[in-house]
């Protein structure tokens, strides 16, 4: 029986394969990050033909560095940055244009338009979704109406759409030449076009957007086998995983009980808390979404509070501002000082999702006096992710009527030990690292290998969760309430800034 599964960690910023084995630990991984594009303020882009390139180029990486041969690996499962949008020819395989990334708001004319009729809200209840710019729906519209030749082709069957998995599914699976179009529920469910009772691509919604549904792919389980790879770097190793990143860490956090939450740290913070079998409708700003669905088993639901901007905030400091030489650094600033003497930010730079989802907001620095440096706003790039995820969590208990009990966090900010104690500190209830922190990576792993009968079940998954480390509060009540009451100031400070 072969050894190890792959996962294809196909992220906002870079790309990643990673191989484990039986007990879910890392045997070696492949990265590389890809261009970041901003054509225009509010436009963010990929180049579709860079991801695939590099995706081949890290799958290669992994391979050598375990020196493994294809015969080795189980299968193949695929994870993804969710509702970045890519159509492309189907003869051809050429994108008609860059990806539209989750972050981009140039659809917020068509948000507006739509929600003229219904408001915000409008299609929340087969989709579980609000009116807003990061869902993929509306990216695709744009696209069709912005790109020459588009929806010509795209009525003729030639033009064919898909989140990151579908485009590295159809490439991987033969491309032009056969390549299978298909997505799973968790993708399907980030679109805006899914029912989220049938699981199928919902007519009203395709003619309200005018999407020709042949565009569309094939709505598939997050565990089952797609297809094989027909090319070099994996040959007929069959892709048998696919789940939205956030979805796939809660399936490598093995949060399989109705209650179970988890956050993850990267470019944005995305908490998600699992509700069984049921379906349920948020009040309180949170979005509803498909968890996962193994094979014919029945679907997991799940509430998501989604964040746009965590660790981007740390590369804006690096990038943006020079303040700091590599991200690590921000946490050497931090530890400098106390507390952020004072000083708020709120990071809307594409508007503010969960619980608020205001589009017209943008980024502040609030409670600046002569008295803060470096080190304060350092102190407070970090505190903006914990402020964002308990005002999550406090709207997630409320919809759920639950009391969370503590959280388990994974991502890239895990490592910054000062952040996650304050994160403790603010949400009053201990935060676990596991301790394989890839849980994204993990959870395309675990989908694709039980799929393929590398894991028996759900409990040998379960087997392989340790504890790395737990920070627990240490805070005192009235200290909390007077940082988070500065917070909420500074929200509503970023309200209504665009027109």
């Amino acid at each position: 029986m072969s050894k190890y599964i792959a996962a294809i960690d196909q992220g906002t910023t870079s790309t990643r394969c990673i191989i484990f084995n039986r007990q879910g630990n890392i045997i070696s991984a492949g990265q590389k990050e890809h261009q970041q594009i901003y054509p225009q303020p509010g436009w963010v882009e990929h180049d579709p033909e860079e991801i695939l390139k590099n995706t081949l180029e890290v799958i290669a990486q992994a391979r050598i560095k375990a020196a493994i041969s294809a015969a080795d690996i189980a299968a193949v499962g695929i994870t993804n940055q969710r509702e970045t949008t890519v159509v492309w020819n189907r003869r051809t395989g050429k994108p008609y244009y860059n990806a539209l990334v989750w972050q981009d708001t140039r659809t917020g004319d068509l948000v507006n338009q739509f929600a003229k009729e219904g408001g915000q809200d409008r299609f929340r209840a087969k989709t579980g979704l609000p009116l807003a710019t990061y869902f993929s729906g509306l990216k695709l519209r744009w696209l069709l109406d912005n790109v020459p030749g588009l929806r010509r082709d795209a009525e003729r069957g030639d033009a064919l759409f898909g989140n990151i998995d579908t485009f590295l599914i159809w490439y991987l699976t033969g491309g032009a030449e056969g390549g299978t179009h298909v997505t799973d529920v968790t993708n399907a469910s980030r679109t805006q076009l899914m029912n989220l009772q049938t699981l199928a691509w919902d007519d009203e919604l395709l003619t309200t957007f005018c999407i020709p549904p042949q565009m569309l792919p094939t709505i598939k389980s997050s565990s089952e086998v797609y297809g094989n790879v027909v090319l070099d770097v994996l040959p007929n190793v069959p892709i048998a995983g696919d789940l939205g990143d956030q979805h796939a860490a809660l399936v490598g956090q093995t949060c399989f009980e109705p209650g179970q939450a988890k956050n993850t740290y990267g470019t944005g913070c995305f908490m998600l808390l699992n509700t069984g079998a049921e379906l349920k409708t948020s009040t309180y700003g949170l979005l509803t979404t498909v968890a996962y669905q193994f094979g014919n088993e029945p679907v997991n639901y799940a509430l998501e509070g989604s964040v746009a901007i965590a660790g981007a905030l740390v590369q804006w400091l690096r990038d943006n501002l020079g303040m700091i030489k590599d991200s690590a650094e921000v946490e050497t600033f931090a530890k400098a000082v106390e507390d952020n003497g004072g000083a708020y930010i709120v990071p809307a730079f594409s508007g503010l999702y969960a619980p608020y989802w205001k589009a017209d907001a943008r980024g502040v620095i609030a409670g600046l006096t002569g008295y803060v440096n470096k080190n304060h706003i350092a102190r407070a790039v970090l505190e903006a992710t914990a402020y964002q995820t308990l005002d999550v969590m406090n709207a997630m208990e409320k919809d759920a009527v639950i009391e969370l009990k503590s959280l388990r966090v994974d991502g890239g900010m895990v490592a910054n030990h000062t952040l996650m104690q304050f994160q403790a500190d603010m949400l009053n209830v201990p935060v676990v690292c596991p301790a394989v922190s890839e849980t994204t990576a993990l959870g395309a792993a675990y989908a694709a290998g039980l799929a393929v009968g590398y894991w028996k079940n759900l409990d040998d998954l379960r087997q392989n969760w340790g504890i790395a480390q737990t920070w627990t509060p240490k805070m005192e009540e009235e200290k909390r309430s007077k940082l988070y009451k500065g917070w909420k100031k500074a929200v509503e400070r970023s309200f209504g800034w665009e027109e």
